[in-house]
C-alpha cells in the first residue's frame, strides 16, 4: 500500500477514545440529519400529486428498506474487516479486501435487484397494492431497482471510509446527494423549464441521479485519492479469503437490520387494533424516534471502526474503554432528550394533528416511549461493537430476541391488559430487559477476547 495511502487514515489504536468519537460522530450527525431532511422533502413533493402517488411511494417503503438492509449489512461487514487489518498495520491486505468487498457488493446487489423486479408482482399483490396503484409503483421501481445497485456500492464504499477513520467524508458525500435530490425533485417531477414533466417517475430519476454523482465521487476518491481500492481484479485466492471475511459478518448484520421494518408492521398491526387514531399517533412517534436517537445512529457508525482498529491491535482495554465511553454518553444524552420531549408533547402533538384523540395518544407516545431511547441506544450500540469484534451471529441473535422475544410480545401483553398505555410501557420494558442482556453480552465476549489475548501473548 502506498504511502499516501497509509497516511490518509486516521490512527485509531494510539489516539484518545474520547476524541476520536467526538471526531468521529459529529460529521455523521450532520449528515444524517440533512439526509433525513431531504428524504422528508422528496416525500412532501410526491405528496403534491395526489393520494395515490403517496400512498404508492408508502408501498415501495418495505421493498427499498429490503435493499438498503443488505446495502448497510454489507457496510459493517466491510468496515470490520478492513479497520481489522488497518489496526494490525497490515495495509496491503486491508486494501485488498476493500477491493474484493466492492466486487462483491455490486455482484451481490445485482442478484438482489434481479430477483425484486423478477417478482416485483408478486411482491407488491402481497402487500395489498391495488391495479391501479401498480400502475404508479411500476412508474417508479422500473427505475429505482436499477439504480439501487449504486447505493449499495456507496454504502460499501462509505465504510470503507470510515474503516480508515474518515466519517466526514462519508456525511459530506450523503449530505451532498440529499441535497441534488431534493433539487431535482421538482424539477423532473413537475416539469420545470426544460425538463420533461415524469411525474412519480421523476422522484426516482432525480434520486438515481444524485446516487450516479455520488458513486463517481466516491470511487474516485478510493481508487485514485485515498488509494485503497485496487485498480487490478484481485487473485482468486485473495477474493476467496476476503469475500468469505466480509460475508461472515456482513449477511448476518444485513439479516439483523431486516428484523426492524419487520417488527414495526407487526406493532403497527398491534396498533391498528385501537382503531386509526393508535395508528396515526403510533405513525407520528415512528417518525420522531429518528431525530430523537440521532446521536444513537451516528455513534453506531463511528464507533465501530474505532473498535475494529482496536481489535486487530489487541488493544482489548481501549475496545473496552471506546464501549463504556459511548454508553454513559447514549444513556446521559437520551435522558436528555426525554425531558426536552416530555416538557413539549403537547406542542408535538398540535403541531402533526388538530384532532383532540389523536393529539392526546401522540403525547402518551412521547411522555412513555422515549424514556427507553437510551436503552434501545445500549441495544445497538452493542450490535454494532459485536459486528466489529467479528461475532456478527451474537448480534444476529440479539436483534432476533429485541424483537421477537422482548420487545413485541411485551408490547402486545402490555396492550391486552392495559390498553394503549401498556402497549408502549411492555415496549419500553422489552428494551429494559433487552438492554440489559445485551451489556452482559458483550462483557462476556469482551472477556472472552482478553483471555485468548493473554494465552497467545
Amino acid at each position: 500500500m502506498s504511502g499516501k495511502a497509509k497516511n490518509n487514515h486516521h490512527n485509531l489504536v494510539d489516539s484518545s477514545i474520547q476524541q476520536a468519537l467526538i471526531r468521529m460522530t459529529l460529521p455523521m450527525i450532520i449528515g444524517m440529519l440533512m439526509l433525513f431532511t431531504f428524504s422528508l422533502v422528496d416525500t412532501w413533493f410526491i405528496s403534491f400529486l395526489g393520494t395515490d402517488s403517496l400512498t404508492a411511494i408508502s408501498f415501495t417503503f418495505p421493498v427499498t428498506f429490503f435493499v438498503m438492509s443488505l446495502a448497510i449489512g454489507l457496510g459493517i461487514g466491510a468496515s470490520a474487516v478492513v479497520a481489522k487489518y488497518l489496526g494490525a498495520s497490515h495495509h496491503e491486505k486491508a486494501k485488498e479486501a476493500a477491493t474484493v468487498i466492492n466486487y462483491i457488493s455490486f455482484f451481490l446487489a445485482c442478484i438482489t435487484v434481479f430477483l425484486c423486479w423478477t417478482f416485483m408482482e408478486q411482491i407488491f399483490s402481497l402487500m395489498g397494492a391495488s391495479e391501479r396503484l401498480m400502475v404508479l409503483i411500476r412508474e417508479y421501481m422500473y427505475v429505482w431497482f436499477p439504480g439501487s445497485v449504486l447505493v449499495v456500492c456507496i454504502m460499501t464504499g462509505n465504510s470503507v471510509l470510515r474503516a480508515c477513520g474518515d466519517t466526514k467524508t462519508p456525511s459530506i458525500l450523503m449530505a451532498s446527494a440529499g441535497l441534488i435530490n431534493a433539487i431535482l425533485d421538482p424539477l423532473l417531477i413537475f416539469g420545470v423549464g426544460p425538463f420533461p414533466e415524469l411525474g412519480i417517475q421523476g422522484a426516482a430519476w432525480a434520486t438515481v441521479i444524485a446516487w450516479t454523482i455520488g458513486f463517481g465521487y466516491l470511487f474516485y476518491l478510493l481508487v485514485v485519492k485515498v488509494e485503497m481500492v485496487s485498480r487490478s481484479i484481485p487473485s482468486r485466492a485473495v477474493m476467496k479469503t476476503s469475500g468469505r471475511d466480509m460475508l461472515r459478518i456482513g449477511i448476518p448484520a444485513a439479516g439483523a437490520n431486516m428484523m426492524t421494518p419487520l417488527a414495526a408492521g407487526i406493532m403497527t398491526a398491534i396498533a391498528a387494533g385501537f382503531g386509526d387514531n393508535a395508528v396515526a399517533a403510533f405513525g407520528v412517534g415512528a417518525r420522531i424516534e429518528p431525530i430523537a436517537t440521532l446521536l444513537v445512529l451516528a455513534m453506531s457508525s463511528a464507533l465501530p471502526p474505532i473498535i475494529s482498529q482496536n481489535f486487530g491491535a489487541t488493544r482489548i482495554d481501549r475496545v473496552e474503554e471506546a464501549y463504556r465511553i459511548a454508553i454513559k454518553f447514549i444513556l446521559g444524552w437520551q435522558l436528555l432528550v426525554y425531558v426536552v420531549l416530555a416538557i413539549g408533547a403537547g406542542f408535538i402533538a398540535s403541531v402533526f394533528s388538530d384532532d383532540p384523540e389523536v393529539m392526546e395518544t401522540i403525547s402518551l407516545f412521547i411522555w412513555i416511549m422515549p424514556v427507553g431511547y437510551g436503552l434501545q441506544g445500549i441495544i445497538i450500540l452493542t450490535n454494532s461493537s459485536l459486528n466489529a469484534l467479528h461475532k456478527p451471529l451474537s448480534a444476529l441473535y440479539l436483534s432476533m430476541a429485541r424483537f421477537f422475544v422482548f420487545y413485541v410480545p411485551l408490547a402486545y401483553v402490555g396492550s391486552i391488559y392495559f390498553g394503549l398505555f401498556g402497549f408502549f410501557a411492555g415496549a419500553v420494558c422489552g428494551n429494559f430487559l433487552m438492554a440489559m442482556i445485551s451489556w452482559r453480552t458483550f462483557n462476556h465476549a469482551l472477556s472472552g477476547e482478553q483471555q485468548l489475548t493473554e494465552k497467545t501473548a
